[in-house]
């Protein structure tokens, strides 16, 4: 049967029940979140509606205000009513699923599905979001349509920004539902499902906290500093900056404290069960309450001290002495080695095979990590795809334990694991024998994975329905030079890879781009897709080859530059066939101005949006300042003032206002009606080919417009008026107004006597002698300098 949710209860409303209430009314859904009454309020106080729901209202309005927030726009808030378990427990009844996020006590949640039982719809879902209590034992006395339409649904915190949702069903569970959830949660919710067993903490959490427990182990063994380990075990093998004792701190100490006791209880045959033991060190910190950044201070503990740079000193503890000591700076061989390489799969390979502790950290931890990951299929998931994909979406590591093990060779990996003392599963040792020699292969932009049960290569489920361009690199690219890779993604359509640093927009990527372009309008093809499926889509324009020219004065180049990034985004609109851009993360500077020109944009809904070039001292150069003239122009109206939409336009670009969901960038201007926003990042290259498709059909290449309404003085007055606001409202520096000055010329079509229309042309000649006008400011070279330094903007 298909099945429609429209309206959700949240039963629980602390920090996990609140950001889920808040995720799912990000999607559109009515949700319902209820809690218990106030404790200790006075029986006449208790007949206020306002007061009766002041737990629910509290903790929606500290979720609203919490930073990173967790809703996409803050009008979907309207989306959540709130109540409490007393009086508003039967609405449940029309509520298509019901989800409990109330504590984590066994009782305490047996007694809301009590009540869930009496109240819920025959039919709707319910799901517990527990971290870690047996799904099935919430399943007593229950009726038998609840245990048919009950599962565990684990979202990981922040529920918003986190993306793995973990689907346990029990052996009552409808297989009907599982799909569905599994269907619902990727499509609908963004997330990156996980079907589980229901074994103790999961799969993510299972794995995650044997990781972190080795490591812990290995730090004591080898005499490692919490800060040299955090370094090796962060981006430098592909995982969060946190590291790991930093995660710890994150995290919580008491909480991770339990989890390892809990997997060590309740996973008696665990082959690794000496892992899972509470170091001393550990149990300092828990016997001191010092658990980490809730309690100021864990691993590591802030003072009041200043460094010389101004920032408050971060103490790390000594392991041995159990004190907190100032952190020495890492000078470990096998970290010079990882800032040499670039390329994160040598990078593993030079760090694995490194003769220093470090090396033998990252080396014994990752054979440990391989022989767990062996033993746990089929106790935790059937296939190793799941084990996988729980730990780079719970965990955010770019590589998943069965990845690392390809990276440092099936081979190799099992005879230094058998060396080091541990136990490699036997599925491994005979799919070895049987001549293969990687847990995953790329076919035909698929991806295949072993399946030990078949003994043989399967697709990856779902995966054809996403467009990952790592599967397409066993065939020859259409194009590619040192900043670009241009691919065939399939029915006429082709897909630019940016590839140079950070996918920062150079020369190589502008002349990608036009090649891309005239290589589409001369052959057989439909249009073209501008996506990737990096962290971020790009941090913008190229800063360091601005600067260059800028502190050299080559105007003459800069001029030549800017010009052909003002080309390249109009080629992008006004070409004979269709551009659609797919965006995720950082959409900075010439990024947004890359989309603004397409035919679309098919943007994630975790896409950072903004023109942000006021903050290096510049104004958007590649066609921005003038886009939004253009997009003011189109705003105005027979009778229309003007004037408070053009102050909108120019505050958007003199602030570098950044959208922080796709959602607000609508409301920046960045995004028209013309684009939309897809909730799955995997989705937005395969959306964004299926929208080349569409427009490719009654495609009609556009005609460079002539009719854009400026404003000339008298927009000019208002617009340094505005700017003057700002300046005086401690919003901006004397260099700042003059960067706003600079914007305003541009949004006005310069110093005309009146209203008048000119065409984009015009207004990119504008755009560009502003922005090479700032070039020669040293203050805007200062601000360069300080953002290629520091990765910070300086305010001078």
């Amino acid at each position: 049967m298909s099945r429609r949710i429209k309206k959700v209860a949240v039963l629980g409303s602390g920090v996990m029940g609140s950001g889920i209430a808040c995720h799912l009314a990000n999607i559109g859904l009515e949700v319902l979140m209820l809690d218990i009454l106030p404790r200790g309020i006075e029986e006449e106080k208790l007949k206020s509606a306002a007061v009766r729901n002041s737990v629910a209202n509290e903790a929606l309005k500290k979720a609203i205000k919490s930073k990173p927030a967790p809703l996409y726009h803050k009008s979907f808030s309207s989306r959540i009513t709130t109540g409490n378990f007393d009086d508003d427990f039967s609405k449940i009844n029309d509520c298509d699923w019901i989800i409990e996020v109330v504590v984590e006590r066994l009782d305490i949640k047996q007694k809301i599905f009590e009540q869930v039982d009496q109240h819920r719809r025959t039919g709707s879902l319910v799901s517990s979001n527990t971290s870690g209590i047996p799904i099935h034992l919430m399943l007593d006395g229950r009726s038998e349509d609840f245990q048919k339409h009950f599962c565990g649904t684990h979202f990981f915190n922040p529920a918003r920004y986190m993306r793995l949702l973990e689907i346990i069903p029990t052996p009552k569970t409808d297989p009907e539902i599982i799909d569905f959830f599994m269907h619902y949660g990727d499509q609908f919710l963004g997330k990156q499902t996980v079907l589980c067993k229901d074994t103790p903490a999961f799969i993510a959490n299972r794995v995650g906290v044997y990781a972190m427990a080795k490591i812990y182990q290995l730090t004591t063994e080898l005499g490692l500093r919490i800060e040299t380990v955090d370094k090796l075990t962060g981006p430098a093998i592909g995982r969060p900056k946190t590291g790991t004792f930093r995660l710890g701190d994150l995290v919580g100490h008491d909480t991770a404290a339990k989890v390892i006791q809990g997997i060590k209880q309740n996973c008696p045959n665990d082959e690794q069960a000496t892992t899972f033991e509470i170091p001393k060190y550990l149990q300092f910190l828990l016997d001191n309450n010092f658990l980490g950044n809730k309690s100021g201070q864990g691993f590591y503990k802030k003072t009041n001290e200043k460094d010389e740079r101004g920032k408050r000193k971060i103490l790390a503890l000594n392991l041995e002495t159990l004190e907190y000591e100032e952190q020495q700076k890492p000078s470990l061989p096998s970290l010079k080695v990882a800032k040499q390489v670039d390329n994160l799969s040598k990078r593993i390979q030079a760090i694995f095979d490194a003769d220093d502790k470090g090396g033998a950290l990252i080396k014994q931890s990752l054979l440990g990590l391989f022989a767990y990951v062996s033993n746990r299929i089929p106790e935790i998931s059937d296939n190793l795809y799941s084990i996988d994909d729980a730990m780079k979406a719970g965990y955010a590591w770019e590589i998943g334990p069965f990845e690392y093990w390809d990276i440092i060779g099936l081979k190799k990996g099992i005879e230094l694991a058998e060396a080091q003392g541990e136990t490699i599963a036997d599925w491994v040792k005979e799919m070895l024998d049987a001549g293969n020699e990687s847990f995953y292969k790329r076919e035909g932009g698929r991806q295949l994975y072993y399946d030990q049960e078949s003994k043989s290569y399967k697709v990856v489920p779902g995966t054809d329905q996403y467009i990952i361009l790592d599967n397409y690199r066993d065939q020859a690219p259409v194009f590619k030079n040192s900043e670009v890779v241009l691919h065939d993604i399939g029915d006429g359509v082709l897909c630019l890879e940016f590839t140079s640093p950070h996918n920062a927009i150079g020369e190589g990527v502008l002349r990608g781009m036009n090649e891309a372009i005239q290589i589409a309008e001369e052959g057989d093809w439909q249009g073209l897709v501008i996506g990737n499926n990096a962290t971020n889509f790009t941090v913008g324009a190229n800063l360091m080859m601005i600067a260059m020219l800028a502190y050299q004065q080559e105007f003459d180049e800069l001029n030549m530059a800017v010009n052909l990034f003002q080309q390249t985004t109009m080629r992008c609109r006004y070409s004979s066939i269709p551009v659609v851009a797919a965006t995720q993360g950082y959409v900075f500077g010439g990024g947004c101005e890359t989309i603004m020109h397409c035919d679309a944009a098919i943007c994630a809904a975790e896409s950072y949006i903004g023109l942000v070039e006021v903050g290096v001292g510049l104004i958007p150069g590649g066609g921005g300042t003038k886009e939004f003239a253009l997009r003011a122009s189109d705003r105005f109206f027979e009778g229309d003032v003007q004037i408070p939409t053009l102050i909108e336009q120019f505050k958007t670009i003199a602030m570098a206002s950044v959208a922080t969901s796709a959602y607000e960038a609508f409301d920046h201007n960045y995004l028209l009606a013309k684009d939309s926003v897809v909730i799955n990042r995997d989705r937005n290259i395969a959306e964004a080919k299926e929208k080349v498709l569409e427009l490719a059909k009654n495609y009609v290449q556009p005609i460079q417009r002539k009719d854009v309404t400026v404003l000339g003085r008298q927009g000019l007055a208002a617009l340094y008026t505005a700017a003057n606001e700002l300046r005086l409202g401690r919003y901006a520096s004397e260099h700042d107004i003059k960067i706003a000055h600079k914007v305003a010329w541009v949004l006005c079509g310069g110093d005309l006597t009146g209203t008048q229309k000119v065409s984009e042309q015009y207004l990119l000649d504008v755009e560009r002698e502003a922005f090479l006008s700032l070039c020669g400011e040293q203050k805007t070279l200062e601000r360069i300098q300080h953002m290629l330094q520091t990765n910070k903007p300086l305010r001078n």
